[in-house]
């Protein structure tokens, strides 16, 4: 099983940095240990072990050596899986082999196993790695009897870095430093955030001195090898971030947007003033032409009373009292009516009222309704282990989401819902802002004890679908923050998806890739 290792070594356990270790350990708990028993005449004759990572929930991926013994001799060996939590191991079956590669597929019945992710992106030269199996230098230390190799324990870790790529028969390898042994064969080699990035197979040997290398084979060659045995498996392609560095990225990006959407305003407000200048301007010049007009129909008036008041006085020297009447009557109307319009003349300076919508009632925040479709913003997010397709959400104004799932508002004014699955070892908290501009998923993966505590906690709430009944949802409020409260203070993965209104049809169109 293990004829590819040349040379026993000592593993030594580092201790990881806080920012990977959730992480690692959360992609420890889709490591196994791969048993093979041979058996002749009911008698155990033989027995061998490697490791091996769960690529889907019931298939594991491991070296072609660690079961070649059972592809050979299919009738005389069993092969076992032995996972790093619960209290039991599980028959296996051999699903394909290919000894060009040094890799095979089996299959287990009876469990589910979180899946972990495949790294598809570029590595550089000096990254830090971390190996994840059961090295048998180990188990010969700490083994007390044959029981021990299938009682599930957590696998051994070791730390290192990444050298190069090279290729060895024909096949692509990474060539690292991280402390390997026998055992170790066929368990992963992983990023800081847990993501597979090779499969280790083999170690150089240490004589005179030398310095020993690992060697991993690269997911390039377990893509090809997948690919022919149909088997489906979780990639991610962007780069590993701390939480720390993903905060201060969304942080970043926040800011930038914050800035956009000020310069933005900045620039309404600057057209409407210019709109504005513009309107006084002209409401200016129209009082000005105005006021001009209304003088010179005074003054206009003024002069033809004051000819008509002159013939009142002609007409009475030529003793013709009724058409001296008549023209003085004329004349005071008309001199007065310029008195009016003069005195009444408009202001020279006329003053533009802006428009102003009138207050709205402040209501309770209630959530945008509508079809959404949410796009992923990498640069404020962090992906360990999900594909990031778009994202179609149909959401009511009452929190009901997809016609199916019960949003609550919680205290940061987003709608939100925390969702305990009772297979997958994985719960996951989303939440919608309430202009539906933002969509966050984040998901945090949990040991076994911890997510034993979380379906607990869930299960004091019996809703099923939407609701407006008040005492219903209070009870699902209450529940969900008793379910954060047994949560990690950080998740292992936080996406943040842009979003805007569609059409029903487009966004039906989609299939989602994490229905909320």
């Amino acid at each position: 099983m293990t004829r590819l290792l040349a040379l026993l070594l000592a593993v030594l356990t580092i201790t990881l940095p806080a920012r990977a270790a959730d992480d690692i350990s959360a992609t420890s708990r889709s490591v196994v240990r791969v048993v093979t028993v041979a058996m002749v005449d009911g008698e155990v004759v033989g027995f061998g072990h490697g490791s091996g990572i769960a690529i889907s929930p019931t298939r594991i991926l491991t070296n072609a050596h660690v079961v070649e013994s059972a592809a050979k001799y299919p009738d005389n060996v069993a092969l076992g899986v032995v996972p790093s939590e619960g209290q039991k191991s599980y028959a296996a079956k051999l699903i394909a082999i290919d000894t060009d590669r040094d890799l095979a597929l089996i299959e287990i019945t009876g469990t589910r196993l979180p899946a972990a992710a495949v790294y598809t992106g570029p590595l550089d030269s000096g990254v830090d790695v971390v190996a994840l199996g059961y090295p048998g230098n180990v188990d010969l230390a700490t083994a007390r009897s044959a029981s021990d190799y299938i009682t599930p324990r957590t696998p051994t870790r070791s730390e290192g870095n990444l050298s190069n790529t090279q290729s060895v028969d024909g096949v692509a390898m990474l060539v690292h430093t991280a402390k390997i042994s026998r055992g170790n064969s066929g368990g992963p080699l992983v990023d800081q955030c847990g993501r597979i990035v090779g499969i280790n197979s083999a170690i150089t040997r240490a004589d005179d001195g030398d310095s020993p290398f690992a060697f991993a084979i690269s997911t390039r060659e377990l893509s090809r090898f997948l690919a022919d045995a149909g088997q489906q498996y979780g990639s991610v392609g962007t780069p590993c971030l701390s939480l720390a560095e993903a905060d201060a990225r969304d942080r970043a990006a926040m800011d930038a947007d914050a800035r956009k959407l000020a310069e933005a305003n900045a620039a309404k407000d600057e057209a409407a003033r210019l709109d504005h200048d513009l309107k006084q301007a002209r409401a200016e010049e129209g009082a000005l032409a105005a006021r001009e007009n209304r003088i010179a129909l005074a003054g206009v008036l003024f002069v033809i009373g004051a000819l008509s008041a002159g013939a009142a006085l002609m007409f009475h020297g030529q003793k013709n009292i009724r058409n001296a009447k008549i023209a003085g009557g004329a004349g005071g109307v008309l001199i007065l009516a310029a008195a009016v319009l003069f005195v009444t003349r408009p202001d020279a300076h006329a003053e533009v009222k802006d428009e102003a919508a009138a207050p709205a009632a402040v209501d309770a925040p209630k959530l945008a309704e509508g079809n959404l479709l949410c796009t992923i913003r990498q640069d404020r997010s962090r992906i360990t282990v999900s594909e990031t397709t778009d994202v179609p959400i149909k959401v009511a104004a009452n929190g009901c989401v997809n016609d199916k799932t019960q949003y609550t508002q919680a205290a940061d004014g987003h709608w939100q819902r925390i969702l305990v699955p009772n297979e997958e070892a994985t719960v996951t908290v989303a939440s919608i802002d309430p202009a539906g501009r933002e969509y966050r998923v984040e998901r945090y993966l949990l040991d076994a004890e911890t997510m034993a505590k979380a379906r607990e906690v869930r299960a004091g709430v019996t809703l099923k679908g939407c609701t407006a009944d008040a005492d219903a949802l209070e009870g699902l409020r209450v529940q969900q923050d008793a379910v954060r409260a047994v949560l990690p203070a950080s998740p292992n993965e936080r996406l943040v998806y842009q979003c805007q209104k569609v059409a029903a049809g487009a966004a039906a169109a989609i299939k989602p890739a994490a229905a909320p």
